[in-house]
């Protein structure tokens, strides 16, 4: 699967057209369930909003969107379009709006929605999410440091060691790279010790 780019955490940004106040929040969510946790959130936060629009594009595929009561295709589509136009997906944009008395027309609310969405996207901090493994291995002292040369000579996030009897290094590096750096470790370990990999899953890389 290849990589692609989302958000970090969650980020608002507020637009206000003729008196009725667009407030958009943008956040990362990894799955259905995630997205629906974070809108159920915000309309909780929002109960005398007259309106809470919502998309979100999941990496896997899958879309939603809801204009909440506004004209079809006024409102959440606009949303919808300006996540697809940010490039990012596992990201939900809900826009609250509280009407100022003045209705805004079909093109003054796809206008708004649109640029209340798109400046949330605009302000929320982008991050590249790359299939990625977990890899661990325990080696005595006298092979901690040729060890760990290696492991940073490598694509790797190298944690902190951990140090009892012996030295336990963790680290991430991108799923399919790890099998060179394996077979580094073992014949410095003489096949002592074994890297022990976990499956591949989606972080921040």
């Amino acid at each position: 699967m290849t990589d692609y780019m989302t958000i970090r955490g969650k980020t608002t940004f507020e637009y206000e057209e003729k008196r009725s106040r667009f407030i958009a929040t943008a956040a990362f969510a990894g799955t259905e369930e995630a997205a629906l946790a974070v809108l159920q959130a915000v309309r909780a936060a929002n109960r005398t909003a007259r309106h809470n629009v919502y998309a979100y594009v999941l990496q896997n595929g899958r879309t939603r969107y809801s204009d909440d009561g506004e004209p079809a295709k006024t409102a959440g589509t606009p949303v919808l379009e300006a996540i697809r136009h940010a490039g990012v997906s596992d990201v939900i944009v809900v826009v609250t709006r509280y009407f100022g008395g003045i209705l805004l027309g079909t093109g003054g609310l796809v206008r708004a929605y649109t640029a209340a969405a798109a400046g949330a996207l605009q302000t929320a901090e982008r991050v590249s999410m790359r299939q990625v493994v977990e890899c661990r291995l325990r080696v005595p002292y006298s092979q901690f440091e040729p060890a760990q040369h290696m492991i940073r000579a490598a694509e790797t996030r190298l944690q902190e060691p951990l140090f009892d009897d012996a030295v336990t290094l963790c680290w991430q590096m991108p799923a399919g790279t790890q099998d060179a750096l394996c077979r580094s470790l073992a014949e410095l370990t003489r096949g002592a010790a074994r890297v022990e990999v976990s499956p591949p899953r989606y972080l921040p890389f």
